[in-house]
């Protein structure tokens, strides 16, 4: 055992629960471990350990299990206990040590008054008397009743009851029985807090500090006070309760910044009624009580908070208190909104620095606030090179402070999978904003030619789309469910549910029909059931939605939200300050291109995955074609007779040109030549060119709070928040449109009718 050396693991606040077998667990509490050898003292030892918990080694014992044994708790009281706990843990590295607090009754000469004060005759040593006793009612004389709970205030209660009160002559017969007030459960979370004001004297480094103080100190003495001088060099306060005479006086020292106690009368004769109001709970005290777990658990609801809060420290908050400490406790750990926007040039020049080939610009309003953010990363627009000239655009609202819109654009790559092309923070969605983003989306393309863009059918995007790109052969092709839900509202008749999801049904199988003749029968088809509907259908534009009509090439893809993934991201760090919310979507993107690449480099075959998935389930339907040779043409022979020209890469069931990946078709007069259908295969679907797609990297950004600083104190052009703040209140789920549209009607059981039921049928009435 020479030179024996150990850790204690020092805890407190915890709780001893008994298991079946007797033993006593530990739970909950603080921890801190302490480094302790054989020759350690016990008095060096308790004080180091009061000096970590911040309490006072007078009213503290120190206890340990034995090892094999946790039904008996050991007190260590001198340096012999101590260098017998270090014997009997032998070979141990680290032993478990408990600290716990003892309950005493303070002396009212030396310590300030207040709930605690408060104690029973038998505490104060008045009453001796062995057998249980109560004041009756009359206060003539001592009853021997049970006392329960009976409480009076010291010092003036005590002084009144000797002149009014005969003490009874001790009994030696019987024991001693002491009634003690039970501590509320709800405050034990508090009582670290009890002797944060000690007296006259007491110093604090400022007066924010001695504000703090006094806060907790009245919430774990459940009391609530109020400010009769409150400056930056004095803080004078009193009871709030009228007639209470405890008061504290504190101004700063003279020649110092330090905040002293002057004046100070301890003595309460209220009730507290902070458990009932919450009074001295500031936003900024629930913010640091609650900011540790808000760290763990970002969802952190304010009406858990006002819960957990409530049987802690047995503060009653309000749903607004709890909503706002939470805002100022996310505000200390995510950083400021405001300096966010302040520290936007530097951050966009330190994408610029570490990422080059990438476009960052911003905008600024005349009174020098925030209006837009475009970003597109050179990684992005490198791969897009190697993508289909296919982008999704879309938009999801942002929750922060200031709100605004996040406007995306995304691509399929090689394997149909979400490739973030183009980004931006804009105010809302906008004909304006839409236009601006296209017009960066342009500037950063190395080529816009033969672009299909897949968006709603907002007027904004389609003069944005017409308008920015007139020059270049794009088209604009209509999102399939915009529509269907747009046809849906727009409908002015009653039909039922079933009769609306035909409508639906039919609306798509017109879109994805390749040849005008089946476009037609699908909406003839619509026309049978709504002649409304079928006039929309006609008057909504096909050529920018339907496969039989589109000049374009989108690949199959009918709707917008292609890039969901990427939504999902914004959604998750929406509520960040703007340099961190773009932060964290650049890092999403630097890990999707990593992993992508890293997957990719195990693939064998030519074709990525989806591909060739694709490409053989066409090859299994090859067995039930004939082909025949026409000359520079061919003709394949079976549910249908289609022309195939491989040299144009064309078929006459369009599915060939439509997809990019050779039909049915074209592959049974690929197999009569003799060659390997993955060569007709678009070089967009290669491993190849998907390796190329994921082949530069987004690098990270320094985000060192000094150099933001330095960089913010630096930055030539000022930027500060927007104008607009997010409304009070609980934002909406669904947009009021979409609940009318998928609301269902009634339907009459009796007539079949809609709008009404059997018991309102006026058939029925009738007859």
């Amino acid at each position: 055992m020479a030179g024996k050396k150990a850790i204690a693991i020092c805890q407190l606040g915890g709780v001893f629960k008994t298991l079946d077998d007797g033993s006593l667990s530990y739970e909950g509490g603080d921890a801190h471990a302490i480094d302790i050898d054989e020759n350690s003292k016990y008095s060096d030892f308790e004080m180091e350990v009061a000096e970590m918990f911040n309490c006072s080694p007078n009213f503290m014992s120190i206890k340990y299990f034995l090892p094999g044994n946790r039904k008996t708790l050991i007190t260590i009281s001198n340096d012999k206990d101590l260098q017998r706990m270090m014997k009997f843990h032998g070979d141990s590295s680290s032993i478990d040590v408990y600290v716990m607090m003892e309950e005493v009754v303070p002396d009212v000469s030396n310590m300030p008054a207040s709930r605690s004060s408060r104690t029973t005759l038998s505490e104060a040593g008045l009453l001796t008397d062995p057998t249980p006793c109560v004041l009756d009612d009359d206060m003539d004389e001592i009853s021997p009743r049970v006392l329960l709970d009976s409480t009076f205030d010291v010092p003036n209660d005590l002084a009144n009851l000797n002149d009014e009160i005969p003490i009874i002559p001790p009994s030696p017969s019987l024991p001693l029985t002491i009634s003690l007030p039970p501590t509320p459960k709800h405050t034990k979370a508090a009582q670290q807090w009890q002797n944060n004001i000690t007296g006259v004297g007491q110093r604090f480094n400022t007066v924010t500090d001695f504000r703090d103080a006094l806060r907790k100190y009245s919430i774990a003495h459940q009391f609530a006070y109020k400010y009769k001088k409150n400056d930056s060099h004095r803080v004078t306060v009193r009871c709030k309760s009228d007639g209470c005479p405890w008061r504290i006086h504190a101004s700063r020292l003279s020649t110092t910044q330090l905040i002293c106690i002057k004046k100070m009368n301890p003595t309460h004769t209220c009730e507290g009624s902070i458990v009932k109001t919450g009074h001295q709970a500031t936003r900024s005290w629930v913010a640091g009580v609650i900011k540790e777990k808000l760290k763990v658990s970002p969802n952190y609801k304010p009406k858990d908070i006002v819960t957990d809060i409530k049987e802690q420290y047995g503060v009653q908050l309000n749903y607004f208190q709890a909503w706002r400490g939470k805002e100022i406790a996310k505000e200390q750990l995510q950083g400021s909104y405001k300096e966010a926007y302040g520290q936007l040039p530097y951050f966009c020049d330190q994408i610029m620095e570490t990422n080059p080939g990438s476009r960052v610009t911003f905008n600024t309003k005349d009174d020098s606030s925030f209006h837009r953010l475009f970003l597109s990363f050179h990684a992005s627009l490198y791969g897009f090179q190697h993508c289909r000239p296919l982008i999704f655009l879309g938009s999801v609202p942002l929750k922060s402070k200031y709100q605004g819109t996040l406007l995306a654009a995304t691509a399929p790559d090689g394997n149909d999978e979400v490739f973030p092309v183009a980004f931006a923070v804009v105010g809302m969605v906008s004909d304006d904003n839409w236009r601006w983003f296209l017009e960066q989306l342009k500037a950063a393309l190395i080529t816009c030619h033969g672009i299909t863009f897949v968006a709603d059918r907002e007027t904004g995007i389609k003069e944005a789309v017409c308008g920015v790109f007139r020059e270049e052969n794009v088209h604009h092709a209509y999102c399939l469910r915009s529509l269907s839900d747009q046809l849906i509202r727009d409908l002015t008749g009653k039909f039922s549910h079933e009769v609306k999801r035909l409508i639906v049904d039919d609306f798509y199988a017109a879109a994805y029909a390749m040849k005008p003749d089946d476009f037609q029968k699908c909406i003839e088809s619509i026309k049978s059931i709504s002649v409304e509907a079928y006039n929309w259908v006609i008057e909504s534009e096909p050529v920018h939605w339907a496969n039989a009509f589109f000049l374009g090439a989108r690949y199959n893809h009918m709707t917008s939200n292609f890039g969901e993934i990427f939504y999902n991201w914004a959604s998750d760090a929406n509520e960040l300050p703007i340099t961190q919310m773009v932060d964290t979507i650049r890092s999403k993107i630097m890990e999707l291109i990593y992993n992508r690449r890293a997957t990719s480099n195990h693939w064998l075959t030519r074709l990525t995955p989806v591909s060739s998935e694709r490409l053989e389930k066409e090859s299994i339907k090859v067995c039930a074609l004939q082909v025949f040779n026409s000359g520079e043409q061919f003709e394949v022979r079976g549910d249908s007779i289609e022309i195939v020209d491989i040299n144009n890469y064309d078929c006459s069931c369009k599915g060939w040109q439509i997809t990019g990946l050779p039909c049915c078709h074209a592959i049974a007069v690929i197999g009569c030549l003799g060659r390997d259908p993955y060569d007709y295969c678009a070089r967009y679907f290669t491993v190849e060119s998907y390796r190329l797609t994921y082949s530069e990297s987004v690098n990270p950004i320094p985000r060192e709070e000094k150099v933001m600083a330095e960089g913010f104190s630096q930055a030539i052009v000022t930027v500060t928040p927007p104008p607009t703040r997010r409304p009070p209140g609980r934002p909406p789920s669904k947009k009021v449109g979409m609940q009318e549209a998928n609301k269902r009607q009634l339907q009459c059981s009796r007539c079949k009718g809609t709008g009404h039921n059997k018991s309102t049928c006026k058939e029925v009435m009738l007859s």
